[in-house]
């Protein structure tokens, strides 16, 4: 099994990759998520989880420049400072308590809540600046078995689309895309 620090440093990996792969003026073009440019999709990263973190296991995580003035740098502390977390051996102690999903260990709520939305936009913000949108088909198929039943519950947190058809001959990827509201 894959430790949630080596499973954050591949994903986040291939996130940074497709950041860096942004030419300056692609972080304004428009980005699957409704209302969302590319620029977004890496503030939504970065500004969400920090205060995830803050309330549930009282870490601060270090912060960079705005996403507005520098995408790139931006993201980068950030990825750095989660996967310093994720490698720090005193995390593996430490729990993250919230109402919704009561008290985990920290490194499983980083690895199912945070390193499952990077994957997830990764998609996001290749195609909204035209870069490889492949996904690994492994990390697709384990995500879709487990969301799938939780279809409900997903739909009422508001943080996923209409689920959109496609064939049941559809690629993973595709099914996964689709499931969470994205119409590749």
């Amino acid at each position: 099994m894959t430790s949630a620090a080596d499973e954050h440093r591949k994903v986040a990996g291939v996130f940074t990759e497709r950041v860096r792969g942004v030419s300056p003026r692609a972080w304004d073009m428009p980005a699957p998520c409704q209302g969302w440019v590319a620029r977004d999709v890496v503030r939504h990263l970065v500004e969400w989880f920090p205060g995830f973190l803050k309330s549930g296991a009282g870490v601060d995580l270090p912060t960079g420049p705005p996403v507005h003035d520098d995408p790139v740098a931006a993201w980068t502390v950030h990825s750095d400072a989660v996967q310093a977390l994720l490698d720090d051996p005193a995390t593996a102690d430490k729990t993250l308590s919230n109402p919704h999903i009561g008290e985990i260990p920290l490194d499983q709520a980083v690895d199912r809540f945070y390193t499952t939305d990077v994957f997830l936009h990764t998609w996001d913000l290749a195609r909204a600046t035209a870069q490889d949108e492949r996904l690994d088909p492994g990390k697709c198929a384990q995500l879709l078995e487990g969301m799938l039943p939780l279809d409900d519950l997903l739909r009422k947190s508001g943080q996923y689309g209409p689920r959109v058809a496609v064939p049941e001959s559809a690629d993973v990827q595709t099914q996964l895309l689709t499931f969470i509201g994205r119409s590749p």
